[in-house]
């Protein structure tokens, strides 16, 4: 799927009396940012949220990015520079523009390594067509331009799963669940000050248990591929955005 650039519609600078509003400027050729839509999955640890988020990206045929290389990507220079060296001028500039609004509006921490972190997610959501699970990136992109997911399933049915996975006992498997949602939730409220049990704030609550990875991946395609549609033939610019910080 092409990212395609639209027109933006430019008022005159000043109205004129009797009504005449005078010639309005030619639209400016400069894209829509972010270009495309961005699909962010938060989870539940072993509700299968991993590997609905890569049967999305299959399906979509677009990068996927977990926690693992996100946070890689951020350490390493020379990989950040890979990122930033695919963008255009304008897409840098709103990358440090989403930034110091997320900075001002403290909807993230201040901390340096997540400053840099959010600047690889932003860099990939600038560009869109991606599927990116965990570390807060529904909290950083702009909620018009973004799908936000959660997956959960039944305690029972995470800890079995887990324990299959990672053959574990049961009570492994238990600890396990507990530790890595304590740890996701810490995370994501100490740095975009987020809880995971505000419902409100996903597109989309899936239950794999109930539906399955394979139902559960073509909904988020599904919905992927709307809700870029209507993003696309919108209206917004990088100017008329509000700092919406979903």
């Amino acid at each position: 799927m092409s990212h395609t650039p639209l027109p933006m519609d430019l008022s005159s600078t000043e109205a004129p009396q009797h009504g005449f509003r005078g010639e309005r400027e030619a639209p400016s050729d400069r894209p829509l940012l972010p270009q495309a839509l961005t699909v962010a999955v938060s989870r539940e640890s072993g509700s299968r949220g991993i590997l609905i988020a890569k049967r999305v990206a299959k399906q979509l045929k677009w990068p996927f990015y977990d926690q693992e290389t996100l946070e890689y990507t951020a350490q390493e220079g020379h990989l950040t520079q890979q990122i930033f060296n695919q963008l255009s001028e304008s897409q840098m500039d709103w990358v440090e523009q989403r930034l110091e609004q997320l900075i001002a509006s403290k909807g993230i921490s201040d901390n340096q390594a997540i400053h840099q972190l959010a600047r690889v997610v932003l860099a990939i959501g600038v560009r869109g067509e991606a599927v990116i699970l965990g570390r807060g990136a529904g909290c950083l992109l702009p909620s018009p331009s973004t799908l936000y997911v959660r997956v959960i399933a039944p305690l029972a049915d995470r800890i079995a799963f887990l324990s299959q996975l990672e053959r574990l006992t049961p009570e492994q498997a238990a600890e396990q669940v507990r530790l890595r949602d304590e740890r996701r939730s810490q995370f994501v409220y100490a740095h975009f000050r987020r809880q995971h049990v505000d419902l409100y704030q996903f597109d989309l609550l899936l239950n794999s248990s109930q539906l399955g990875e394979e139902i559960c991946s073509a909904v988020v395609a599904e919905a992927a591929q709307r809700k870029q549609a209507a993003w696309l033939s919108s209206a917004q610019t990088p100017d008329d955005m509000e700092p919406d910080l979903l």
